[in-house]
This record gives structure tokens, sequence and C-alpha cells, in this order.
């Protein structure tokens, strides 16, 4: 029976091509649109997934509760460690882990360095691995890391080295300038979805801060992971924790209420608050977001489906009556155009799949290549296939079988079925319902778009134009060549000015602490503190509205603060502000000036209490500012003059203007996919429109002929035909304003800087879908409507 339904199935397509044509066109599309998209979502969901004992791993994060001000930290103080272990009866292991860097020296058995590169490293005690279980192909961790200047390498790390992984094993690599690294284990390499790119891990007894007992020191380089006993979740050990944070942190009066707590694994890499060492993080609001567009991008082609399906149902009548006649019934009838739809749909899927695969390294280029896709390189894909399948042939076939099937078999013979006002209605309704999605989403688009141009065209308050970062190794050998460094450097045919410091005046780089103001202590909010010499504020146009910036000097002589600073602590008046004490980090320095305020970070945030001061042991970078017509050949003579200072370091350097717009680069892949999807949606709902038109034209040719017969002009024709089509895209635009408010206000309350949300956008997008709606149709109405009368009249 299947088969004959099959044949039947193939056969009716085939005698209407066009309409099969649009309909294998508009769901290859939005299904090729739905499997990328769920690509994507799966390995995004997929990260850190696959460890033994998942469900019972958990990071220790750290929170602070100011009065006006909450922080948030993925790292914790390095003492927790050990204390954890010793206090905390619900662990069953706990491991530390530390991120840092160095240069990386591999010589060769005659002692010639073949390889020179800068990597991060991570100091590890035996114990994280006891927790985050991994595969080693040499060594094991509790023995492997157990004693000081040992290293495990990733597997393309050792071949990287070595050449393969068995002679790493017993050679050595230098870090740094000094320190020899025996090589006593490999692991294989992580993942792509993983939060840990481990590629090599040092003994934990090598980290230089590894004997710390400062319980207000934090840093997201140090991080802690638990092991749960069997049976236990976090919030079993959350009395126990309370007790572990009052007794280090408020019965010690640690500043800001600070206190730890447990973060599980999985949640690591759609974390909102905390970061992580891959630096990957998703909002999980977006993965929704993209979940919702592909169910659009499938629905609108469904509708295309039903809408033409339905539209057709009355050609197929006199052929459904014969069936009835014959004995058929209605479930046959049912099971015989679900059958044609499900063929349609595995042609569809066919095409789908081969648009996916040539839209795959596009997909890829977006991320940088960062990230590989596959369309078949998981089991879960296969599964997703199936029941995209399934649900497409079940939506778009069903409600046009239940329509067909159930003719009366007597007017069916006779040719005289028509739809009922109930099938008209609903076909409208679809329509409307098709193009208030494309509306939402060319208004999402337009806004998206308008904002992230926004976000590169706000004055920041300093001028980051033509301005490079050049990394500065901070040891003491390098430090004594600084001042010559500089002197050289300023000889240099397009260099401008050269100041040293922490970073950038815009930066995520956050090193904030809590502070004595006036005598007195804050509890409201931690102030930033920012290291510089005295040439940062020329360098970067930063405006000095009162006192002057401090003398040249190494160590900290005078603080320049903020605007924001001086309002948070309730001076109105900038020079009122002069002279008073500040102690921060345990040093008390009278405020020499106050700086007019300028964006500290990415436009989502607000701008912090900053005081900037000097400091040479804080001087991780070199900002110097070029002439644009002399940068590239400036910076060709930076770089050899760096590498010939500095020769046990590897150069490294980059624009400010490319790392500030590094910091939104989440949005603008979201604006690239919505003006992608956006696009598709509008290609698949108007070339749905164009069947749907063509069908109408073409059941309506009599009626057009008699009305030009009776002296009806083209245009007028014209406007009949079209009246209908613009009055449900009308009311789409209605339908779709008030969605779309919604969805476009809680994006842009994302960003403490923003564009205000106008009419205009939503203006714009009722003229788009008006615009492509009468170009699509007029050319389809024209046509029918320059028709030769005695063709259509003929037979009458």
């Amino acid at each position: 029976m299947f088969r004959i339904n099959l044949k039947i199935a193939l056969r009716n397509l085939w005698k209407n091509k066009s309409y099969t044509l649009i309909n294998i066109l508009g769901l290859s599309i939005g299904m090729a649109s739905c499997i990328l998209i769920f690509i994507f979502i799966r390995f995004q969901l997929s990260f850190d997934e696959g460890y033994k004992n998942e469900d019972r791993i958990y990071r220790v994060v750290t929170d602070w509760k100011y009065n006006s001000f909450d922080d948030y930290s993925s790292g914790v103080p390095i003492p927790v460690t050990s204390a954890a272990r010793n206090e905390i009866a619900g662990i069953e292991k706990i491991g530390a882990i530390a991120k840092g860097g160095n240069v990386i020296h591999v010589k060769d058995k005659t002692g010639k360095e073949i390889i020179k590169t800068r990597e991060d490293v991570y100091y590890a005690e035996p114990e994280f691995f006891e927790v985050l279980q991994i595969d080693w192909s040499y060594g094991t961790p509790s023995e492997a890391l157990k004693e000081p200047n040992t290293v495990a390498l990733s597997r393309a790390t050792a071949i990287k080295y070595f050449g393969n992984t068995q002679n790493a094993v017993g050679k050595s690599i230098t870090f740094g300038n000094k320190t020899e690294l025996k090589v006593t284990g490999v692991f294989q390499d992580m993942p792509q979805n993983s939060s840990f790119p481990l590629k090599i891990v040092i003994s934990y007894k090598n980290s230089p801060e590894r004997n710390s007992t400062c319980w207000d020191c934090t840093s997201s380089g140090n991080s802690s992971y638990v092991l749960l006993k069997e049976g236990l979740k976090s919030a079993d050990l959350e009395e126990t924790l309370a007790k572990f944070n009052k007794t280090h942190y408020a019965d010690q009066h640690i500043a800001g209420n600070q206190m730890n707590r447990l973060q599980p694994l999985r949640e690591i890499h759609f974390s909102e608050l905390y970061d992580n060492f891959a630096n990957s993080t998703i909002n999980k609001h977006q993965i929704y977001g993209l979940s919702i567009i592909g169910l659009f991008l499938i629905c609108t082609a469904c509708i295309n489906f039903i809408n033409l399906n339905t539209a057709q149902a009355v050609n197929r009548s006199k052929e459904v009556g014969v069936r009835k006649v014959m004995g058929g019934k209605r479930k046959q009838l049912i099971v015989q155009f679900l059958t044609e739809t499900f063929a349609l749909v595995l042609i569809a899927l066919l095409f789908a799949c081969i648009l996916t695969e040539l839209a795959i390294p596009s997909m890829e280029n977006l991320f940088k290549n960062q990230i590989t896709f596959s369309l078949f390189g998981h089991p879960v894909i296969f599964v997703f296939i199936a029941v995209l399948v399934i649900f497409v042939s079940f939506l778009a076939g069903f409600y046009p079988a239940m329509v067909v099937s159930g003719f009366n078999p007597a007017l069916a013979i006779k040719n005289k079925v028509s739809l009922n006002n109930s099938g008209l209605s609903l076909r409208k309704v679809l329509v409307v319902l098709q193009f208030s999605i494309t509306i939402i989403l060319i208004i999402g688009t337009l806004v998206i778009v308008r904002q992230m141009e926004y976000l590169q065209q706000k004055p920041l308050g300093f001028n980051s134009n033509a301005v490079a970062m050049i990394g500065i190794p901070g040891d003491s050998t390098s430090n004594s060549r600084r001042e010559l460094f500089k002197e050289k450097i300023l000889k240099i045919p397009g260099v401008q000015l050269l100041s040293y410091c922490m970073g950038a005046p815009l930066s995520q780089d956050v090193n904030s602490t809590d502070f004595v103001f006036d005598g007195q202590k804050n509890k409201d909010f931690e102030v930033r503190m920012c290291k510089a010499d005295e040439d940062y504020f020329k360098l970067f146009d930063l405006q000095i509205i009162a006192g002057k910036v401090f003398t040249k000097s190494d160590t900290t002589n005078g603080y320049v603060v903020n605007e924001t600073f001086l309002k948070k602590v309730g001076i109105l008046n900038p020079q009122d502000a002069i002279g008073k004490m500040l102690k921060a980090s345990h040093v008390s320095i009278p405020i020499v000036g106050v700086v007019k305020d300028y964006n500290d970070k990415s436009l989502k945030e607000n701008i912090s209490g900053l005081v900037i001061s000097a400091d040479k042991d804080d001087y991780w970078n070199a900002a110097i500012k070029l002439e644009g017509d002399l940068m590239v050949p400036a910076m060709k003579q930076i770089e050899a003059l760096w590498n010939v200072t500095y020769p046990n370091s590897v150069y490294e350097s980059s624009f400010v203007e490319e790392r500030i717009n590094s910091y939104y680069e989440s949005e603008a892949v979201m604006g690239i996919l919505f003006k992608v999807f956006a696009t598709v949606i509008i290609f698949i709902s108007f070339i749905g429109l164009f069947g749907l038109i063509s069908f109408v034209a073409a059941q309506r040719t009599k009626e057009v002929a008699i009305r030009k017969v009776l002296g009806a002009s083209t245009f007028e024709l014209v406007k009949m035909l079209n009246g209908s089509f613009l009055m449900m895209v009308f009311l789409a635009n209605l339908v779709a304003w008030p969605l779309a408010y919604l969805f476009v206000s809680k994006w842009l309350s994302t960003f403490a800087y923003r564009i205000e949300l106008s009419i205009w956008p939503f203006v714009l997008a009722m003229c788009i879908s008006m615009l492509i709606t009468l170009i699509t149709v007029s050319i389809r109405s024209y046509k029918a409507a320059r028709a030769n009368t005695i063709d259509a009249l003929k037979y009458e």
C-alpha cells in the first residue's frame, strides 16, 4: 500500500512541478537553517560533558555584596583549597589550578633552541585531575605532577615540541629564562567544547603564589574544583559552607561580605557572572533566541506548504471523489496525502543537507575557525534530522490532508467543491502569522545593527586611534631596560608617544579593592585600580578637570580619580577632592587630580569608580601612539627593536581599537545571524506569497477576463488582486509590533549604553514588508491582468 501511495505521490508532485519546486525550495532552505542552528546549539550545550561523575563536580567561586555594589569572581583566595579540604566534610576531593604564562624554550640534543613561544600554562595539584578525570597517554597525575619542576603536556603540544609523544617523556623544556621542567606525563588533547584549554600543566609546587595566606586576595586565575561525596548535592553543603564563610571572612572582618559558593560544572559555560579559562561563555538567552528563530524558520516554510496545498485542494477534488466512490476511506486518503508530504519533505531534506554542507565553512569562518562543525559529527544530529522530517511532514501535511479527504464525493466528481470559509480564514491567518514572524525578525535585525553601529561610534572619553599595545616582560632584568627602550622607540619615524601601563583605558581586566577615603572605611563599592605612568593621560587624550597629573615616579606618589568615584563618595566639586587622603591596597596617598569620566569597561557596563597611579611593577604593556601614514613601517621597526631589547621573550602586539571591538564579538555574531536568518525568512515568505498569488490568479482567470470585457483597466485588476494580500501584511505588522518591541527592549536592556528605541525601525519594517509584498504580488497580478481574455472565455 505504501508503495502505491508513494507512486501516486511522486506523480502528483511531478504534475504540479511549479508548486512542488516552490515547496521544496522553501522547505529545504528552512530545514537547512534549522539544521545549522541545531549544530551550533548542540555544540554549545555539549560544553564540559562526558566527564566521570560530572554531576558531582563543582567550581568554587567568590561573591561580594557591598551596600550598593555586587561583584563576582570565578577564582578563590589561595588558602581556600587546603582549608576546604580539611573543614568541609561533604567534599570527596578538591584540587587547585592556577593560570599563568611565560615564554617556553625547547632545545634539541645539541642545546640549540628550536622553539621559543609564549604560552598559557596551568599550575595544578594532582587532586585536580582526580576531580576532573581525563585520559593520560603516559604517566598519571598523582605521580607526574607530584614533584616540583615537573610538567605534563597535551598530546598535540608534545608532538609540536618533540615530534611524538614517546619522545616527549623524560625531556625538558625551559619555562621563562631559568626554570627547567621535566616532562613526566602526556594527556589527551582537550576538546573544543571544553572550558579547560589545558596544553601545558606544571606541578602546583612551582606556582609562585602557592603559599599565600591572604583571604582578601582573589584572582580569576586561581580556581578550585571539588568532587562531592556520592549522593550529595551543593544544597546539602549550604550549612557547612555558611559556617566556612563565617569563619574565614565574616569573623576576620574581610570587606564586602565576601563568601564562597559552589557552581555546577555544566553551568560554567553559560555563566553570565563568572568567566572561565577558555574565555568562552554564551548567554542561555542567546541559545533560546536561536532556537525560537529556528522554530520560526521551519514554521514559515510549513505555512507556505499548507497555504499552497489547501489552495490547490480544489483541483484534486475529482480525484478524491472517484477514490471515495470506489470505496476509499477517509483514513486511507489522509495516509495517501501525508505520504505525498513525506516524500516531498525527504526530497527537501536531501537539498537541505547539501545546503548545510555548503554553509558550514561560512559558519566556521564566522567564529574565526575556532570551532569545527560537522553535519554528521554526532549521533544526536541524525536523531534531530529524523524528528525534523516527522515534525515537518505532520505539521505541513496534516491539515491539507484533512481538508482534501473531507470533500463530499458527489460534489467532488462534479468538480463543484469549494473551500469553506473556515478554510479560507485559516489560510489568511497563516499568512498573517507568517508575515508577523518575518516583520519581528526585520525589526530585530534593524535594532541590532543600529545598536552595534552605536557601540562602534560612541565617544568613549579617550582617543584610541592608532594606538598599539605591546607586551612588556616583567622580570627585573627587563625592567632595567625600559627607559632605554622608550628612548629608542621615540626616535622611530611615526612614533609620537609611549606610555608604560597596566592596560588600555577600556579593558575587561579588572583589578579592584576596598579603600578608605578621607579617614572613613567605604562599604558601598570597590575602587578599580589602574597603573600607568605620567604620559598615559596625554597619549590617550584623557582630560584633567581638577588638579594635575602625578609627577614622574616608579612608585605611587599621587592618585588621579575619575568623576564617578567622586559622585559615589559624595563630592560634587572636583576641586574639593584635591589633597584628600585615599588608602587603597594598603597605601595611603593624597589625590592630586581628577580625570573626566571615560568608559573603562564595555558599553554593557557602567563606568567604574577609578583610581590611576604609577607603579612600575604593574606595567604589563607599553602603549604606543603612532602616525597613521607611517604605522606599518613603524610597527616593523618597533618589533625589531623589541626583539633586540628582550631576546628571551616573545613579541606580542595588538591595536586598542581591535581589543575594544572584541568585547562585542558575540553581539556582532548575533547581528550577522539575525541578518542571515531574517533574509532567509523573507525569502521563504515571499516565494510562498508568489506561489499563492499565482494560484489565486489562476483560480480567478475567468473573473479577470469578464471584468476586462466589461471595461476594467489593468491597474484596477492589479489593485483588486493585490488588495487582500496587502491587508494581510498590514495586519501582520499590527500583530508583530508589540511582540518585536518586547524582544528588542529586553535585548537592549543588557547594555548600560544603548540607542533610544524609536518608531522608525517599526515603520521601516512595515515599509519593507509592504513594498516587497506589492512588488511580488504585482508581478504575478500584472501577468494575469494582461492575459488574453479570449483564451479564458472561449469554452464558456
